[in-house]
This record gives C-alpha cells, structure tokens and sequence, in this order.
C-alpha cells in the first residue's frame, strides 16, 4: 500500500504544479476523460486524485472505484449530443402532484 500512497501523492503533486500535464497523463489511462466538457474534466481528475489518496492512506479503494464508474458513466453520456441535451434540460413542469402520507398516529 505505501507504493500506491506515494504513487498517488506523486500525481496529486503534479496535478497541481500542471494539471494540463496531470489531465494528459490521466487521459492515457482514461481516454474517454475527452468526452467531458472542460470544467468537469478538471472536477473529475481532482475528485478522482483525491479519492486515490484518500484510498491509498486508508486501504479503502471503494469510494475511488465509484467516482471512477460514476465519472466514466457521465463521460459516456456527454459524448452522446441529444441524451447530453436532454439531461440538461429544460424540464416541463414540476411532476404530478403526489398525495401527502397519512401517518399512523
């Protein structure tokens, strides 16, 4: 695990000293980080980086692996026009109105 810390320390490093050059090095490995726009690109590299660390100090690499699925699910919709506009909306209306629940007492 100290291998993984420091790998992960390294590249947080250098995502802050050159986060085009740390995008770049990550998009090797993610190729599909292209398909975001450019302000969640840089959300999605610091949110994965600090996932990383945070994993590599604790042994826990579980929430590391969801934002990986979670951002990569969200790369894959950007890279499709019409789902990406349609997820952004404008929505019609509010919904139908749903019933309060009765409570027991």
């Amino acid at each position: 695990m100290a291998s993984l810390r420091i790998a992960a320390r390294a590249l947080a490093i250098l995502a802050r000293r050159n986060g085009a050059l740390a995008e770049e090095v990550l998009a090797e490995e993610f190729p599909w980080l292209t398909w975001l726009p450019d302000t969640e690109r840089h959300e999605c590299v610091r949110e994965l980086l600090s996932h990383l660390i945070a994993g590599a100090d604790t042994g826990e690499l579980l929430p590391f692996g969801r934002a990986l699925t979670s951002w990569r699910s969200t790369a894959v919709i950007w890279s499709d026009p019409r789902l990406a506009g349609e997820l952004q909306g404008p929505f019609p209306g509010d919904g139908p109105e749903v019933a309060r629940p009765k409570g027991d007492s």
